[in-house]
């Protein structure tokens, strides 16, 4: 993971951190976040996030979300208790983009909000209509963002690593939102520690670092300036379970599903049984200290308008 090399591309610069399917990974000065170059346009992702997404890069997401759906909906509820402990109770409008198989905006709507959701997929936005959910099949764009009106919340749950400029994306976001609303994101937190200890002790590849799909590598520090630089203040900032602790321990699941599966199952086990025993709070606070450490495999922000 060789970081001497510099690299630039449209006005973007920075050292090499990783290279893969003819893409760049560069620590960007510009934009101040990881990300790929040459950057793909918006028109040439369409056709892959449209039709082939869900059945070629996530074949079995649907069915394992519905495996997991115990645990989904606890980590769910945690994600609207935040939402609602700094929003006024009446303040109950969210937008889901990239909504998914509809199963975030099903559990908010258990819980009394008025939902919506975007979904350029074709699987994911039919499997959400089957479920009475208001989801439109589409991207969400400069052109059509002003129909959809006004939310108090705006969820982007593993979207901001898919797009081509996340900062007017964001900019975009800030428009749709009503006064003081709130955005909830939630993005792999990539070239962590743990990540790298893994690939030197364990002689395994950067197997994060995977262009065109995933175009940006974020961390705790650098999502935080960039929200920050878009017009909001971050107001809550945690961490998910760091599962390449597993990579360390000598489960090597990358590339076997098996042994990926049976990890993930201790780690719902281990959040589960903390929840279940009146714990949960306990476990956020960890959460959160691991954010303030970089660790984590996800960097979940809460920020409000400003």
């Amino acid at each position: 993971m060789s970081e001497s090399q510099t690299k630039e591309w449209n006005g973007h610069h920075g050292s090499v951190q990783a290279s893969a399917n003819g893409f760049d990974i560069i620590d960007c000065q510009a934009q101040g976040f990881k990300h790929a170059i040459p950057v793909p346009t918006a028109e040439e992702l369409t056709n892959a996030y449209k039709h082939e997404y869900y059945s070629s890069e996530k074949p079995l997401y649907l069915e394992r979300h519905r495996e997991d759906l115990e645990w989904w909906n606890m980590v769910y509820a945690e994600r609207y208790e935040t939402l609602e402990a700094h929003l006024p109770q009446g303040r109950r409008r969210l937008l889901d983009v990239g909504s998914g198989p509809g199963f975030f905006l099903l559990h908010g709507k258990g819980r009394g909000w008025d939902v919506m959701g975007i979904e350029p997929s074709v699987q994911a936005f039919e499997h959400s209509q089957g479920l009475g959910l208001n989801v439109t099949n589409q991207f969400l764009s400069a052109e059509n963002a002003a129909s959809f009106g006004k939310f108090d919340a705006v969820n982007m749950s593993e979207v901001l690593e898919h797009i081509p400029d996340p900062e007017s994306f964001l900019k975009l976001i800030h428009g749709m939102l009503a006064e003081d609303g709130l955005i909830s994101i939630a993005v792999p937190n990539d070239f962590n520690s743990f990540q790298k200890a893994a690939v030197e002790q364990q002689a395994l590849p950067t197997w994060w670092v995977a262009p065109p799909h995933h175009l940006n590598y974020f961390d705790h520090a650098s999502l935080a300036q960039l929200v920050e630089r878009c017009g909001y203040e971050v107001v809550y900032q945690e961490a998910t379970f760091p599962i390449e602790m597993f990579l360390l321990m000598g489960d090597l699941y990358i590339g076997n599903d098996t042994l990926g599966r049976a990890c993930h199952g201790r780690r719902k086990n281990f959040e589960l049984n903390l929840q279940r025993s009146g714990m949960g709070s306990l476990k956020r606070q960890m959460y959160q200290k691991l954010a303030e450490l970089g660790l984590g495999r996800e960097v979940v922000i809460f920020a409000r308008k400003k």
